[in-house]
């Protein structure tokens, strides 16, 4: 009998996994099917239970017998009867309304407790969505709402059981040539499965530089199908494209761009979220959309999907026939959108705690850094003055935050180092002052694909970025990233920022945030990081 029991569940939900106990491994494996991970920190990381993981449970037939069966066997203490209830209630939910085929114009929306249909039947907001069908216990749906529905049911909470099959659309043959670590093996089948009904949709949340471009590239071999992958800037669709030629048999002629520089469409097109939401003015139809939905895609990737413009979510609505993929580090949203994420792209099939891999020597090691300067004299009155959004900014332009870049170029001189910055007048002050090569959204991307490859090839040492540099960039030897300022308290990107450094090298990196002392910044900051710190990163605090 296993008397190890690793796991407290609290009456909100929310459940501590000591990860000291021998079972810890064997404990996560089992509920990460039914709950999701907030935070990994030392001793103790936290999971949930909520709404969208337990629907997501029931779609690949986990009912709440088997959730509560699973969380008795570990829970260290008696399980709060309130937690039971509440699984018991929200899985009973599922299966109740069923979307089915019908025919070529519309589906079908079955519903089986006469008390939901009387409910969706008087709700205000569903009127122009479900439509009137001659079964009593149905609504017709136009076939290009199906996301739209699916959606907004949810957010009612009432999930919808998708059996409509999905299409993988005509045959591309891909071979992979490099092999796969386990924990991406384990990615890729947690969103194909057997491909059975209730898979073939999800997202991936792995870290920077953990390889989530390969896992991409497997889904892409597994289905064997036209392939659309969107991504957020035109770096990153090279960068797949890059990849894709170098890890597959996949020939250049296969592969096309569609950007503001080419609008190929090919067996495998690589696409930027801009050129998808480019429109003449706001009146204007989004032009790219109609090209890119006559595609016939069988799959498509999200790049970065917690970067998911709004616009896109319109196309993400309409290809629900086909198998989608989310790939991200973070699925952290500050306009707190990840619930259309779940319910247009897919639920959360995959995440891993970022101190894991690193502790495998999967991504490197990682030492973070606040360095608290202070405010000089004559800005003191200027900043007591200001609005609290104009406080923030004279405090990310304090001037002495130079002094200390200066000291830690000397200190890694010789590294692979990132200056990064989110005011095009601080990025100015540094170029005057150190004169290294300028990344910003004003740079043409010619000039950036140089610059990138100079820093790869260490013909370039240094490199000042604009916040263009936060995201799917490869610059797999950078070891130092020195942060001036950021936008407000934004945890995504203070995560994204770290990942330019973790893809596996031997020595550790360094991830120093510079900060005014006695500020609105310190409060900014604090949130910033609390990403990080929730996956197991504790910063060290110096002052100058």
């Amino acid at each position: 009998m296993n008397t190890d029991k690793p796991l407290i569940i609290q009456s909100d939900r929310t459940m501590l996994l000591d990860v000291h106990s021998p079972s810890s491994d064997a404990c996560r494996n089992d509920i990460i099917a039914f709950s999701q991970l907030l935070k990994a920190p030392e001793h103790f990381h936290t999971y949930s239970i909520d709404n969208i993981s337990l629907f997501n449970a029931a779609s690949v037939g986990i009912d709440a017998p088997s959730v509560i069966a699973t969380l008795e066997k570990w829970s260290r203490y008696d399980m709060p009867q309130a937690v039971c209830n509440y699984i018991r209630e929200t899985a009973s939910r599922y299966g109740k309304l069923m979307l089915l085929e019908h025919d070529e114009k519309y589906y079908e929306l079955r519903i089986t407790d006469p008390d939901v249909f009387k409910i969706l039947y008087n709700s205000r907001s569903l009127k122009k969505l479900l439509l009137p069908s001659e079964d009593p216990f149905s609504f017709l749906i136009h076939r290009f709402d199906r996301g739209n529905v699916k959606i907004s049911l949810i957010k009612a909470g009432y999930p919808v059981d998708d059996r409509v099959p999905l299409v993988k659309s005509d045959p591309v043959k891909i071979k992979l040539n490099t092999e796969l670590r386990e924990y991406q093996k384990t990615a890729v089948r947690s969103v194909l499965g057997a491909n059975t009904r209730g898979t073939g949709y999800g997202v991936v949340v792995m870290p920077c530089g953990s390889g989530k471009t390969v896992v991409g590239m497997k889904i892409m071999e597994e289905l064997g199908t036209r392939t659309l992958v969107l991504c957020p800037n035109i770096v990153a669709a090279r960068q797949w494209i890059r990849e894709i030629l170098d890890k597959t048999d996949v020939g250049a002629d296969m592969i096309g761009e569609f950007s503001g520089e080419k609008k190929e469409i090919k067996p495998i097109t690589v696409c930027t979220y801009q050129v998808l939401t480019y429109r003449a003015d706001r009146e204007a139809d989004f032009e790219n959309m109609k090209t890119i939905l006559g595609g016939k895609w069988g799959l498509v990737i999200y790049d970065e999907v917690h970067m998911l413009p709004a616009p896109v979510f319109r196309i993400t609505a309409e290809m629900q026939a086909v198998y989608r993929v989310g790939l991200t580090a973070t699925l952290i949203r500050e306009d707190g959108l990840e619930a259309d994420v779940f319910s247009l792209v897919g639920p959360k099939r995959y995440d891993v705690p970022w101190t894991d891999l690193q502790n495998a020597g999967w991504i490197a090691t990682a030492y973070c850094v606040e360095v608290k300067v202070p405010l000089p004299v004559d800005l003191q009155i200027p900043y007591a003055v200001a609005t609290k959004r104009s406080k923030y900014r004279v405090a990310s332009l304090n001037p002495a935050k130079l002094d200390v870049v200066e000291m830690l170029l000397g200190r890694h001189r010789g590294e692979k180092i990132l200056i990064i910055a989110q005011y095009i007048d601080q990025i100015k002050e540094l170029k005057k002052r150190f004169d290294y090569p300028v990344i910003t959204g004003s740079t043409s991307n010619k000039e950036r694909d140089r610059l990138y490859q100079s820093f790869r090839d260490q013909e370039t040492k240094v490199l000042i970025v604009s916040k263009v540099a936060n995201f799917a960039v490869d610059l797999p030897d950078a070891s130092v990233a020195i942060e001036l300022s950021g936008a407000f308290g934004s945890r995504q990107e203070e995560a994204q920022r770290l990942g330019r450094l973790l893809r596996p090298k031997l020595n550790p990196c360094f991830f120093y945030t510079v900060v005014s002392k006695f500020t609105v910044e310190e409060e900014f900051s604090a949130n910033r990081q609390k990403f990080l710190a929730e996956q197991g990163y504790t910063y060290r605090v110096s002052e100058i």
